[in-house]
């Protein structure tokens, strides 16, 4: 969903991935075992596209 806004992706070590967008940067971590993620990480994933100038 984020590289489709033309973010960069970068894989970090474990389980993190780095976004750059629009020269913000965001960094958010790929839930695991399971495939849901949570409330908290939806909505930084929300922050981060308004702060790189998307509204979602």
């Amino acid at each position: 969903m984020i590289e489709a806004t033309g973010a960069k992706k970068s894989e970090g070590a474990g389980s993190r991935v780095r976004f750059l967008l629009n020269g913000v940067p965001g960094m958010f971590h790929r839930p695991h075992p399971q495939k849901e993620t949570d409330k908290g990480a939806v909505e930084s994933v929300r922050k981060f596209l308004i702060d790189a100038g998307i509204e979602p």
